[in-house]
């Protein structure tokens, strides 16, 4: 669920952004389409009419009554200069008196507006060189429209207004249209969250009643074992051994042409006798609760030696695993044992257990043949393939590596014990993150 409201916030801030800049640029423009509106109007209704000859000549009488005219618009702040060019690039009116009479260069988008094309209104610093009165005042409005003299000849009417006007309309819109945006994606968002609680909840359940059926199948594995292990030790191992003593007294007593045959099928009792002992250990662990885990590990060398394999063990000081996870330690170090012992024909083995506060690794290696992990069917590892489905499905991971002539190396992580008073949430998030396992002994 966390993930889940964390990619909807993502989502929500990924969408939102460019709608907000969206948004911001169509307020702008709207802004200054505005500005452009109202430079036109004033252009048509105010300046044009008294753009006479004797205003053209720069006569001071026809300067100062367009001048009277356009007061109000400068006084008020809506306006903080105005200048009218005529088709030679010459401005013949100015609220500056010093830029009456100047020249400049005219531009291609001049030219074109006084051919009849659209006006423009643009909004940022000015540093031309017309502009030497604005240059020092920030951010303004710049609008060219096209308007006519009395005469009917074209010419340009350019204002300049303060940028702050339309920074306001342009935050005033977005502010008008943030709110019903944000509450529409969040709307959009608490719709789809009800549906993921009830999807969180249906798979929680699921993986609980999974746990619980392999819980369930791991439980009754132990009970079949500890049964043929039973059956094995009371019935099978008994008959054998009552049988290997009566084969010895008869190699004691019978006729001695015999006693080879009777020594013979003796030793061949006793070798199947413990072999059956052994497999009582491998099919049943020992009593973990009672002799504890590191002791249960320590048993399992016999086997190996008895093989002549030879066996290193690397523990901790103190082990430190609740019932169910002593038992699944338990199971990869015998099954991993087992494999090196029969499968491999390693002459050496090295287990290696370390703990942190948030998991258990286990690496276990030999000098064996190897193997193909890759191969779909690998006769005699199927119990590799149940452990690494057991252990996948208690949250940890396991990593076979091996090649022909190679060896072997099986490293698991688990994921615990924990500090005290850690909930299993947080080990468990930590888990995922750190299953990666370490390397192995060199060998």
């Amino acid at each position: 669920m966390a993930r889940f409201l964390t990619a909807g916030f993502v989502a929500l801030v990924l969408l939102a952004t460019p709608v907000i800049f969206w948004i911001r640029a169509e307020a702008e423009q709207h802004a200054l389409a505005n500005a452009r509106d109202m430079t036109q109007r004033l252009a048509d209704n105010v300046v044009g009419p008294l753009l006479t000859t004797e205003l053209l000549a720069q006569e001071r009488p026809a300067l100062d009554l367009l001048h009277e005219r356009l007061v109000p618009w400068l006084s008020t702040g809506t306006l903080t200069r105005i200048k009218v060019w005529d088709e030679q690039g010459k401005v013949v009116y100015s609220d500056m008196d010093s830029l009456i009479g100047q020249r400049f260069e005219q531009e291609e988008w001049a030219r074109k507006l006084l051919e009849g094309g659209p006006a423009t209104a643009t909004l940022e610093a000015q540093t031309e060189q017309e502009n030497l009165y604005e240059s020092g005042a920030g951010e303004l409005v710049e609008v060219y429209v096209r308007s006519r003299s009395v005469s009917g000849a074209p010419m340009i009417f350019e204002t300049y207004s303060s940028g702050e006007n339309v920074r306001r309309e342009q935050h005033a819109v977005l502010m008008s249209m943030i709110p019903p945006m944000l509450l529409s994606l969040a709307a959009l968002q608490l719709a789809q969250l009800f549906p993921a609680v009830r999807l969180a909840r249906r798979i929680q359940r699921h993986q609980a009643a999974k746990h619980a059926l392999l819980q369930y199948a791991i439980e009754a594995s132990d009970q079949e074992r500890r049964q043929v292990a039973s059956e094995l030790h009371d019935d099978v191992i008994q008959d054998l051994s009552g049988l290997a003593y009566a084969l010895e007294s008869e190699e004691r007593r019978g006729p001695a042409d015999l006693r080879p045959v009777f020594s013979n099928a003796r030793l061949m009792l006793q070798n199947t006798v413990r072999t059956l002992r052994a497999m009582t250990n491998e099919l049943y662990p020992p009593d973990l609760e009672r002799l504890g885990l590191k002791a249960s590990l320590t048993q399992l060398a016999a086997p190996l030696v008895a093989r002549g394999i030879t066996l290193t063990m690397e523990l901790p000081e103190q082990l430190i695993a609740d019932r169910d996870r002593a038992a699944l330690m338990y199971r990869v170090v015998r099954e991993a044992l087992v494999n090196a012992t029969k499968h491999s024909s390693a002459t050496f083995v090295h287990v290696r257990i370390r703990q942190s506060d948030y998991f258990t690794k286990i690496t276990v290696s030999d000098n064996g043949h190897g193997f193909e992990p890759n191969l779909e069917s690998q006769e005699g590892h199927y119990g590799l393939r149940i452990l690494g489905d057991t252990i996948q499905h208690a949250g940890g991971a396991l990593d076979v590596r091996s090649s022909p002539g190679a060896g072997t190396i099986i490293r698991v992580t688990l994921a615990g014990p924990q500090k005290p008073g850690t909930s299993n949430g947080r080990a468990s998030r930590w888990n995922r993150r750190n299953l990666a396992v370490d390397g192995g002994p060199g060998r």
